[in-house]
């Protein structure tokens, strides 16, 4: 059941209670700041809901200080159990554009909500990023020609070099020195030397210079 609010009785809450909604102001301010212009960021007073919003920073929603509450407000102020965090629930502007929002209820001593500091990020902007990466990394699969921008037989000599250290439980750029030496001793054995590139591409598997391949490989 529910519980209603009853007025501060106490001469020192109003004082607490201002120094609470100074702080949540600064957090506003400081989150509004950090998310510009994409997120909206309002504090709510639950003790006001007919004059709850006290600062609104990125207005993205169209709406001002000294509007009232939400829905959401309203039913924190007439249930101190209702969830406290909501977070990146879907939501809409005004205007019909999709949003993402996340909603902190602020409790006094007392265990009411006095507060709700709501972030509200447009998704607008990220929904056409997205889209339009989409476009950038799409590729035709089916109709575009065969080609292999790594020289011939390199994922071969890759795979040699993964197999050989898996073999001594390791990583290619983990081998040792002595190690790596009779590696390019078995590729130079299995004819992989003769590869075009050879030298660039195991030098770059094993993250060390052509000029170490070449030494290693004598």
């Amino acid at each position: 059941m529910s519980r209603k609010r009853s007025a501060p009785t106490s001469p020192t809450k109003p004082a607490a209670r201002e120094i609470l909604f100074d702080q949540l102001k600064q957090i506003a301010q400081g989150l509004g700041e950090t998310f510009a212009p994409f997120c909206e960021v309002v504090l709510h007073d639950l003790t006001d809901p007919n004059n709850a919003i006290v600062a609104i920073h990125n207005d993205l929603s169209g709406r001002k200080v000294g509007q009232p509450a939400t829905e959401l407000g309203l039913a924190r102020i007439a249930d101190p159990n209702h969830a406290q965090v909501i977070s990146n629930y879907a939501n809409t502007f005004a205007d019909g554009r999709q949003a993402k929002s996340t909603s902190v209820g602020i409790k006094d001593a007392s265990g009411e909500y006095v507060a709700a500091l709501c972030l509200n990020v447009d998704l607008t902007l990220f929904q056409g990023l997205q889209s339009a990466i989409g476009q950038f990394v799409s590729v035709d699969a089916q109709n575009g020609p065969r080609e292999s921008l790594n020289p011939a037989s390199a994922d071969a000599i890759r795979a040699r070099i993964d197999q050989f250290a898996a073999r001594r439980a390791t990583t290619p750029r983990a081998l040792s020195a002595e190690n790596r030496r009779t590696l390019l001793q078995e590729l130079k054995d299995a004819g992989c030397m003769e590869v075009r590139r050879s030298s660039e591409i195991i030098a770059a598997h094993l993250g060390i210079s052509r000029a170490t391949v070449y030494a290693d490989a004598k």
